[in-house]
Parts: C-alpha cells; structure tokens; sequence
C-alpha cells in the first residue's frame, strides 16, 4: 500500500516533468498504408489527449513544424500530430503517376485553360482523414499552413462532425482576383529540378530568403543548413511539382468556405509576398463566425522572430476549444 502512495506522490506531484516528456518531439516517426497513399506521420502528446492534426504546405515535410512549436501544442493539453503529405518527404503515392508537366500546365493556368493535375486537393484531405481512421480518431482539431491550410478546408468539409475546429495559417480562399505573388517567387517555387545535392539546396536556400520578412534578415548559413536537413531527409522534386499542379487545378473555395460552420481561426501576414494578406482577410470573410488575426511583419515562413505571435495568436484559441473534443478509438 505504502508503494501505491509513493507511485501516486511521484505521478501527481511532479506534473511538469512528465509532461515535458510527453511533449517530447523527438519521438519515432511510424508509417500507415493506407491503400493508394502510405504516410509517414509522428505523434507527440498522450493518446487520450483530445487531438490536433497539423498538415503542412507545398513541399513541406513534417519536419517543418518546428519542434518548439510542436512541443508548445503539445504543453497545451494536445495529442500533436504531423505528418509528411503523400508525394513528399517519407510518405509515398503507391501510384505510377501520370506524364504531367509543370510548364505547361502553368501556361494553361495562366491562359485560363483548365490544368490537368495527377491528383486533387481534395485527395490529400481524404489523406489526413484516413490517417485519422487508421489511429482511431474520431474528433479532432486541424491547424494547416499555406497548402496545408486549403487542404484542411477540404478535409473540414468533409467531415464537420470530426473537425471540432479549423485553424487556417497563411492560407487562401482560392478565389479569382485576389493578389497574386511576385512572378519572381513564382519562378522560384516551380524551379524544382537540380542536377546535385548542393544546388538543390542552394535552390531551396533561395526560396526560404525570398518568403521570408523584409524585417528579419537571415542567416544565408542556417537557411543552408535547413534546406540540407530537409534534402538528407528525402528529396523528391516530383511530387512537389504535382503538389502545385494540385494547386492550380483547384477552383474557387468561396462556395465550400460559405457552407462551413466549423469553428474558425485565420491567421495571416501583413507581409506575405506569397498569399498577400489580402487572401486572409478574404479567407475569414467567408467562414461563419470565424475569428481574423493578422501578424505585423510576418512573411510566409516559421521565422524565429515571429513563432511568440503565431502561439500568441493561436494558443488560446485552440485552449479554448480544447475541451469541445471527443474521442472514440477504435473506428
């Protein structure tokens, strides 16, 4: 009996420690088959804990949630999960994809053609949704960023009794006439092909200066060093291309955003040179009842200088729908 106290003590007692354990972001990565896609996700917090399914943009993989952030989520009472989206990263389309070239189809969009993409928007939310299938999820929260955040609008139309609430981080509606980014950053996100290691990542280099804010400069030598992470990791160029195809191919989401009545949380930059914050502010319009923060100076990277305003912002409003979750394992 004298045992069972002491083990009760040392469990009760000493919460912020077994907390910062379950919070560890470090923990293995597992794979799910799900039939036409395998994912490669990681799941940081205790599984009863209600969960918080992160999707990640163009070309991300899971990696690029930063781990402090994660840690953070996870500190807020979530079961964090991430994941690397089919074509990217770890995960794999169990697909032989079809001939598709980015140049063309970029012509076709920009002619108002309509653009022939390998796969939809709409198949990668049905992605997050089986992966939530397969952990036995049956409710949760999804927070998405930029690609990820039209994904997670996908996936909260498909299933609004499973998505107890939409955070949507530098994201877009999709609809015509909003402002476009600079046709040199365009160039630079369909510069996917490198003939070796070292200008593949002097490539991706580029791309993280150039959607980075005015107001932070950066370190040429860390974004190197992020960039060789991520290429160590996997490099497939690929998918990246088929995932913007995906990208242009996608109509308007005013029609879908319109009919949601999840709760919602946009946040966006005021200095977003890929997705002006215009797309935000429209974004929010068009979701019922949903709640517009707007960050001064930020960009369209996890830059340092801004991962206080983007918890700031985000943090509480997640804590405050936390408790709106319920869980039945076993689907």
């Amino acid at each position: 009996m004298r045992a069972f106290w002491l083990v009760l003590f040392f469990v009760l007692g000493a919460p912020a420690s077994f907390a910062e354990q379950r919070c560890d972001a470090q923990v293995p990565v597992q794979r799910a088959d799900l039939g036409a896609v395998s994912l490669v996700y990681q799941s940081v917090g205790a599984p009863r804990d209600p969960a918080l399914l992160l999707v990640m943009g163009l070309g991300g993989q899971l990696i690029h949630w930063p781990d402090d952030v994660v840690e953070a989520l996870c500190r807020q009472g979530f079961r964090v999960i991430r994941y690397d989206n089919r074509d990217v990263g770890l995960s794999r389309w169990n697909q032989l994809p079809p001939s598709a070239n980015l140049t063309v189809e970029l012509l076709r969009y920009k002619l108002g053609l309509p653009v022939a993409a390998p796969y939809t928007l709409t198949d990668m939310a049905d992605d997050g949704l089986r992966l939530m299938d397969a952990l036995g999820v049956r409710q949760f929260h999804v927070l998405g960023v930029s690609m990820g955040g039209m994904i997670a609008q996908h996936l909260a139309a498909m299933a609004p009794g499973r998505v107890r609430s939409l955070t949507l981080v530098m994201s877009s509606s999709g609809a015509a006439g909003l402002p476009a980014p600079a046709p040199a950053l365009v160039q630079l996100l369909a510069r996917r092909s490198a003939p070796n290691r070292e200008v593949a990542i002097e490539q991706q280099a580029d791309l993280l200066a150039a959607l980075g804010s005015p107001e932070v400069p950066d370190d040429r030598a860390a974004l190197l060093h992020q960039a060789a992470v991520a290429y160590d990791r996997a490099f497939n160029p690929e998918g990246a291309k088929r995932q913007i195809m995906a990208i242009l191919a996608e109509p308007s989401r005013v029609e879908l955003l319109n009919q949601l009545r999840v709760p919602a949380l946009v946040v966006h930059g005021t200095a977003d040179p890929l997705l002006p914050v215009m797309h935000g502010v429209h974004l929010a319009a068009h979701i019922q009842g949903s709640q517009l923060r707007l960050i001064p100076g930020l960009a369209h990277r996890f830059q340092e200088p801004f991962k206080a305003p983007l918890l700031g912002a985000v943090l509480p409003y997640l804590q405050a729908h936390r408790q709106d979750v319920t869980h039945i394992a076993g689907l």
